[in-house]
């Protein structure tokens, strides 16, 4: 309700108070539309994804309020949502893309992406978008969230760094802190080409390894001792994935279902402090239609602070060069009123710091107390030092077994618009299998059910796991001959058992499934068996990865196949979908 209905309630005698406020509600409603309809100013925000929803709330409330902006006259505020590398994309090259109104405030996750975009402005001769520091409207530090008895465990042994939780604890696994029977020690961490955690979760490994909390240079990048720190702790990465939301969601239905689960050879994941407290309070388990959050966790997950420091996310409220002056008076408007107490209450009930980086009392609660001296941060290095750290990234990172099955059935011959099924496949495999490391080690199957050319098993081995040979691998998938039923079960029962055979425990062991449709094989019809098989052994973890290709895939059971296993199924049911699909699987590896 706007602030002059509810001052009008105010003096209303109490008899009258129902009837009245029904009048008030309508009167407030007509106010509102009015108030838009003769606000001459329109402000477009462009949102980071995990605050859009909250950003889009809080605009109706500011539309619906009784401001006025220096100069006279009033705004309406309309937010969309992108995420923060694809908007730093979509704004150094053709917003228009997007689908989404051009925006005149960008409201990104860091300043670490107004660095990034500020070069690409640079490289390309033009005026810079992002030449500045901006403020914030709430701050998330970077934590290492543990399972609560994990996090008590290492708390016990005092403050310890990066390197000691992440890095030296590996090669002995819990051991090395007295609990043998936990096993080995991994952690999941997201891939810092596609999110922001991830990319602070690199810087601050770097800074932990230089022994600083400022000044990252280019030539500390190149110092031996601090590449093998930072692929020291890689090495113990599970696996990356492409969105840690995705990943707590599976945590804690995994909790909620009475078992460790699909992440049970994560001993930690690294991700911001927010995330924590949404996973603790119930917001990321499975809920009830009508439900705002679900059940609280039965095993919460603990904030662990590294004693080098971390890394802020500190969403800065940008406003950019497509504002003219009416609209740069509304977004500082606009920014007054983010700060401002009851908005800054809201962004706190979503696990948010404030824009002044204090976290609330219930926030502490959820997610474990700070260190007694309080938390201390990390500088961010300069966008040139953030650049050459994601170019280097890639030959650091841990690297992969990847055993890949194509379908090859006879239904991928259906159209997708002027091409075939596995064309479309083909082509975004290519591209895939071009974001993947020189290093990794490779090979390709193809399975349907048996054929005149195949006649003693529905799949087969096209290229043997081994050293990565794109070229190699491109022309036998150019050559494969569409034909047969899809022998999906016995297809992934036998990769599964191929990989326990190569296995390597340098390497994320990993298979993928590329298929159009479901089990048509009748030999081979038992997916309880294949599940109780494929599921996680945390002593040998291989993951399974599928990708379900086209409406007549059968996504639900694809999804069950990748979870048991702690790995992840997408959704490239529409075949538009079926590129970024590629790029967020090969991003896990």
């Amino acid at each position: 309700m706007a602030p002059t209905a509810t001052r009008t309630r105010q003096w209303l005698p109490y008899a009258a108070a129902v009837t009245a406020g029904l009048v008030v509600i309508a009167g407030a409603f007509v106010f509102v539309r009015q108030r838009e309809a003769g606000c001459a100013i329109t402000l477009q925000v462009n949102s980071s994804t995990e605050k859009a929803a909250l950003l889009a709330d809080l605009a109706e409330r500011y539309n619906r309020g009784d401001r006025s902006i220096d100069g006279g006259g009033c705004a309406q505020v309309h937010v969309s949502a992108l995420n923060s590398g694809k908007a730093t994309e979509a704004l150094a090259t053709d917003w228009t893309r997007t689908g989404l109104p051009q925006p005149q405030v960008w409201l990104p996750t860091s300043s670490l992406w107004t660095g990034q975009l500020r070069l690409l402005d640079e490289a390309a001769g033009r005026e810079l978008q992002t030449p500045d520091h901006y403020p914030s409207i709430a701050n998330s530090p970077l934590v290492i969230a543990m399972p609560q008895p994990k996090a008590e465990l290492v708390r016990q042994h005092g403050a310890l760094g990066w390197e000691e939780i992440l890095g030296l604890s590996g090669r002995d696994g819990w051991a090395g802190f007295g609990k043998p029977e936990w096993g080995r020690f991994t952690f999941g961490k997201d891939n810092p080409n596609l999110s922001t955690s991830g990319l602070a979760a690199t810087i601050a490994t770097y800074y932990a390894a230089v022994k600083r909390a400022s000044d990252l240079t280019r030539s500390d990048l190149a110092d031996p001792a601090v590449t093998q720190f930072v692929r020291r702790i890689e090495a113990n990465v599970s696996h990356y994935s492409d969105d840690s939301v995705d990943l707590l969601r599976s945590l804690a239905e995994a909790d909620l279902a009475g078992s460790a689960g699909s992440t049970d050879d994560m001993s930690a994941i690294v991700l911001q402090e927010e995330l924590v407290d949404l996973y603790n309070t119930g917001a990321l388990s499975p809920r009830l239609d009508g439900q705002e959050r679900g059940r609280r966790p039965n095993v919460p997950l603990v904030a662990v602070h590294p004693k080098e420091g971390t890394f802020n996310l500190d969403h800065p409220f940008v406003v950019l060069p497509t504002a003219d002056k009416r609209q740069r008076a509304a977004a500082a408007d606009f920014q007054k009123f983010l700060t401002e107490g009851a908005q800054q209450e809201s962004f706190a009930r979503l696990g948010f710091r404030d824009h002044e980086r204090r976290a609330s009392a219930e926030l502490l609660a959820s997610v474990g107390a700070e260190p007694s001296g309080g938390l201390s941060y990390f500088e961010p290095p300069a966008p040139e030092v953030v650049s050459a750290m994601l170019d280097g990234w890639r030959t650091l990172r841990k690297k992969a077994n990847i055993l890949i099955t194509l379908d090859t059935s006879g239904s991928m011959q259906a159209k997708v618009g002027t091409s075939t099924r596995f064309q479309v496949a083909a082509a975004a495999a290519g591209k895939g299998l071009a974001l993947l490391n020189a290093e990794d080690q490779v090979g390709l199957w193809s399975f349907s059910s048996e054929t005149k050319q195949q006649p003693k098993s529905p799949y087969r081995e096209e290229v043997p796991l081994g050293g990565f040979d794109q070229t190699r691998i491109k022309n036998k998938i150019a050559g494969l001959q569409v034909v047969g039923d899809t022998a999906l079960y016995a297809t992934v029962r036998a990769a599964h058992r191929e990989l326990l055979d190569r296995y390597d425990p340098q390497r994320i062991n990993a298979i993928v499934v590329l298929t159009d449709g479901k089990n048509e094989y009748s030999k081979d019809n038992d997916l309880a068996r294949l599940l109780a098989e494929v599921a996680l052994d945390p002593k040998r973890p291989v993951k399974v990865f599928c990708i379900a290709f086209d409406r007549d895939s059968d996504f639900a059971t694809l999804d069950r196949i990748a979870k048991a296993s702690s790995g992840k199924a997408f959704d490239a049911t529409d075949p538009a979908k079926i590129d970024d699909a590629f790029v967020k699987l090969v991003s896990s590896f």
